[in-house]
């Protein structure tokens, strides 16, 4: 069953009004860093902070009126949900949403915020699936799949016809793929409207299932992944066969491309990315080699993010950046010397994050003492500085990895 250019177009008059028409703007320092025009298109914007929404509004509003008097039914753990829930709300339909009773609490109460009944079933999505589907017949709900349904993939492909009524020019698009229901109706519209045209598909290496279908790959399958929202067990029959149709190519991303993707959008652009959202980015910065004077438009999926995850990225980022760096010292064991220490390192204008004093668990000679340092500092070239200045002060330091 293939989806075309026809059936998104009529997607996209479903979605007018309902679902934001996201900017697509050039970024001019990633177009600098990468070496080729980047242009960024923001579905992180959306109303439920993804592009989800446009496949879930343009299902549902085609359900027949005794379809939308029963309701729907959907299992996700994240983006899906929220997308459903809210346009079940917004047409006044009755929702239920299964999610694995792993599912964070912060997923949890923002897709209850748009009114839907949540049931927790599960350890794994395939468990929560199947009670979905159980639920679907019992009480005869309409199941709304994620990606592998025509009218869920038409929705999405809406991204497409924005991409090239905002910038013509563009001659890739990468995106990011989990079960393939984006870059499916994103490859069929923009293949249709410019045939020329590039889609690349970027999928987080831990999660290689729709790489190892279509390049007869087999990349071992992790446990997790940053971009949990491409964390998808199982390629989807209509995407996987749309995908090996329209798509050029797919390449996979490792867990510290993405993480640095984010810190760079956050950075950069001043915009908050999931994982799966700054997985075209981390696709794009791997071999910006291959991209050279093309103008490459990257789909930034979703912004849900969890805080605390968030908040251990950013500071990977820093260290990663040199701008926190972990430095040993040796030292007498007689008073002073951690103020001497602490004042080679303010007047070689890093400042001290944390102090740890080690006596006991050191194999130095019992006279000496061992000081951890975390400090901040302004860059590699700092952090070189810092130590050489400890070392002009008579002690002995080194970068502690």
């Amino acid at each position: 069953m293939m989806i075309g250019l026809p059936e998104i177009r009529q997607a996209a008059e479903r979605l007018r009004g309902h679902v934001l028409d996201t900017p697509c703007v050039e970024s001019r320092t990633l177009s600098n860093m990468a070496g080729c025009q980047v242009f960024l298109k923001f579905e992180n914007l959306q109303f439920t902070a993804s592009f989800k929404e446009r496949g879930a509004c343009n299902k549902l509003a085609q359900l027949s009126t005794e379809e939308k008097r029963r309701g729907v039914v959907a299992m996700s753990a994240g983006n899906h949900a929220q997308g459903v829930a809210y346009h079940a709300q917004r047409l006044g339909m009755r929702a239920v949403i299964v999610m694995p009773r792993f599912t964070p609490v912060v997923k949890v109460e923002r897709t209850r915020s748009f009114g839907p009944e949540v049931v927790l079933h599960g350890d794994t999505l395939e468990e929560a699936r199947a009670h979905a589907l159980q639920l679907a017949q019992q009480e005869q709900l309409t199941f709304v799949h994620p990606y592998d349904d025509a009218a869920i993939i038409a929705g999405q492909g809406t991204v497409a016809i924005e991409m090239l009524q905002a910038v013509p020019q563009l001659t890739t698009l990468i995106v990011a793929v989990g079960g393939g229901g984006l870059i499916s109706g994103i490859a069929a519209a923009a293949k249709a409207l410019k045939p020329g045209i590039r889609v690349i598909g970027a999928q987080a290496l831990r999660f290689p299932n729709m790489y190892n279908a279509v390049k007869h790959a087999a990349f071992p399958q992790g446990a997790s992944t940053i971009a949990e929202g491409i964390a998808v067990g199982q390629p989807g029959q209509i995407t996987q066969a749309m995908i090996e149709r329209h798509v050029d190519d797919l390449v996979l991303v490792d867990e510290g491309d993405i993480e640095q993707a984010i810190v760079m959008l956050l950075d950069i652009e001043k915009t908050l990315v999931e994982g799966a959202g700054a997985a075209p980015l981390a696709a794009l910065m791997k071999d910006p080699g291959r991209h050279a004077g093309q103008k490459v438009g990257l789909v930034l999926g979703g912004g849900n993010i969890d805080p605390m995850l968030l908040s251990a990225i950013i500071h990977r980022g820093l260290v990663r950046a040199g701008r926190l760096a972990r430095i040993r010292v040796c030292a007498r064991d007689v008073p002073g010397s951690l103020a001497r220490i602490t004042t080679v390192v303010s007047e070689a204008g890093a400042n001290i994050d944390e102090v740890h004093h080690q006596r006991a668990f050191t194999l130095l000679a019992a006279q000496n003492v061992e000081i951890e340092l975390v400090v901040q500092t302004r860059g590699r070239e700092h952090v070189a500085s810092l130590l050489e200045a400890l070392r002009s002060a008579g002690f002995e330091a080194e970068e502690h990895q």
